[in-house]
């Protein structure tokens, strides 16, 4: 396991940002801005956490320089990518998407360990072939996914025996949710290996080749578990020393 205080290279974690106005100090102006507890979550798990804001289409050059992946949660994926109907509920950015769907074919085809957060999870999900749910208390009853604004829920989440992400997170997951879509028709090449008990999929993971984990929560949202973030970070070390 990765530790902080290790005197060997950390590797190197992107963090795809959003492009919005914000005010802090004197200044109201654009920026590139992301919550930080993303950031604290990859230094406390030894990675070096290095924010990446939407410019136009993802490069292979920044890839080239990335060891793992983030894919962090944010605004709903546009329906048309998967052919669903406008949702009158969330809200789009056209931006991101063009970024990270980019950003995130290029690192599977590098190779890298790619943990994906909410609208990340949705992301991989659309990118390999699946659909969403365009809102989910319409299909469940309920908006116990949700939260209030700015706020998260918890949710207990039951992981698959013999997963990946049941060997990280153990078998019972208290999650912090604040999402209004989730996944429809399970992307080929997935496996859904945590579930809620209204059946919404929870988390999803390959069955063969490199990292990947998405979680439909946020465990960002708390400090005293890491261990998503640790397992993304020790595998992008393994593929750095493998590289060296």
């Amino acid at each position: 396991m990765v530790s902080n205080d290790s005197d060997g290279p950390r590797p190197v974690i992107g963090l795809p940002t959003y492009a919005e106005r914000a005010v802090f100090g004197a200044w109201d102006t654009r920026c590139a801005i992301l919550h930080h507890s993303y950031v604290d979550m990859v230094a406390r798990a030894g990675g070096i956490p290095v924010l990446l804001p939407p410019t136009g289409v993802a490069r292979p050059e920044l890839v080239a320089r990335l060891d793992g992946l983030v894919l962090t949660g944010g605004a709903d994926i546009d329906p048309a990518r998967y052919g669903g109907p406008a949702v009158p509920h969330g809200y789009t950015r056209a931006d991101r998407d063009e970024s990270e769907f980019e950003l995130f074919r290029l690192a599977r085809a590098a190779r890298l360990p790619v943990l994906a957060v909410c609208r990340g999870l949705q992301l991989v999900n659309v990118a390999l072939g699946g659909t969403l749910v365009g809102h989910l208390p319409d299909v469940v009853g309920h908006e116990g996914h949700s939260g209030g604004p700015g706020s998260f829920t918890p949710v207990a989440v039951t992981t698959a025996a013999g997963s990946r992400v049941a060997a990280v997170a153990g078998t019972k997951v208290t999650a912090h949710c604040h999402h209004h879509q989730a996944i429809d028709r399970l992307a080929p090449g997935l496996t859904a290996t945590a579930h809620a008990a209204d059946g919404t999929i929870e988390a999803v993971e390959t069955t063969s080749g490199p990292f990947l984990i998405g979680v439909q929560w946020h465990p960002e949202a708390d400090s005293a578990d890491d261990r998503l973030m640790r397992a993304l970070v020790t595998a992008a070390a393994r593929r750095e020393e493998r590289a060296a």
